[in-house]
């Protein structure tokens, strides 16, 4: 496992990290939960991302369990909020972002986050009022440093405008894959100048990238597009057309030796403002798999036969949201 430091942190982190979402707490079986966690450690994963919503707490709460018996300074743990957690919790005000951070870390079972991220950008609350929360919170020594999750690019600029007077972002996680490219346009070179690193999510798009969804043909019965409780979020992945395209990646990945959920790994890491893939597991074995990709390095000629093959299906424009 290789590592990458993020953003103007001193936090060093695994280039394959795992995620949580529609999954531990919820969707994935306690026991295999676990085994993915234990196994990740094995091949030196150390970054663990989840949120206050995922699994409503049911994430979190796990993790604390599963964490327990680690050192705390063994890994480097991410949380976020935002998003609705009842009728009446929401949100990135001053109260929220206070009163959040306490219930995470009590069901994390830790005294601190090392990163801890805005889940989404709040239309209704005055970004002062959140960059001053969010000092106090890593002022308090409950989170060490601070990120952002699909911010547009002037709204991270209206965050690093206010800075020294607040503490800095130094992560942002917003979708990237190859078929999701629209952090590329705005997003990272505005962070790449500010010293921010993207951590990704859905760097497989939700799978599809794996090969395992064909067109013409039902999602098998174990995957997340069968699944009622986590199929919903691959609606943008499921023609045939784009099914087609990424079967196409099939021979490049076997041409190289490795299988297409790590070559498109590679190719999100291949960007060095990336510091970290986020992946979700529900086996031990997909943990191993992923984790593999570290350190794969693509050439010119490899990225360009991707392109070629999916590269038309690929949303690009900066004003999609994920």
């Amino acid at each position: 496992m290789r590592y990458r430091q993020l953003g103007d942190s001193d936090l060093e982190v695994s280039e394959i990290s795992l995620g949580s979402w529609l999954t531990y707490g919820g969707g994935v079986a306690r026991d295999n939960a676990q085994a993915c966690v234990d196994r990740a450690f094995e091949l030196g994963i150390n970054f663990i991302d989840t949120a206050n919503v995922y699994a409503r707490g049911g994430a979190e709460e796990f993790l604390g369990e599963a964490l327990a018996s680690r050192p705390r300074e063994s890994y480097v743990l991410a949380t976020k909020l935002y998003f609705p957690m009842d009728d009446e919790n929401r949100g990135l005000s001053r109260e929220q972002v206070l009163k959040q951070i306490d219930l995470s870390l009590a069901r994390l079972r830790v005294d601190y986050v090392d990163l801890y991220q805005c889940h989404r950008y709040d239309e209704e609350t005055p970004l002062e009022e959140t960059m001053e929360a969010l000092t106090e919170v890593v002022r308090a020594g409950k989170a060490r440093y601070l990120g952002f999750s699909e911010w547009t690019a002037p709204q991270i600029k209206a965050a690093l405008d206010m800075v020294p007077g607040v503490e800095k972002f130094v992560s942002s996680q917003p979708q990237y894959s190859i078929l999701w490219r629209v952090p590329e346009v705005e997003v990272i070179p505005l962070c790449r100048e500010n010293g921010i690193s993207q951590i990704v999510w859905s760097p497989l798009a939700q799978g599809v990238l794996t090969g395992k969804y064909r067109p013409g043909e039902p999602p098998p019965e174990d995957s997340r597009m069968a699944s009622q409780g986590m199929g919903w979020a691959m609606d943008r992945f499921r023609s045939d057309d784009l099914l087609a395209g990424v079967q196409r990646l099939q021979p490049i990945a076997d041409g190289l030796g490795i299988t297409m959920a790590q070559l498109a790994l590679a190719w999100v890491l291949r960007e060095s403002n990336v510091a970290s893939a986020i992946v979700g597991a529900s086996r031990p074995e997909q943990v191993e798999q992923n984790a593999a990709a570290s350190g794969i390095e693509l050439d010119e000629e490899t990225l360009a036969a991707i392109d070629e093959a999916v590269g038309a299906f690929a949303v690009r424009d900066p004003t999609a949201r994920a």
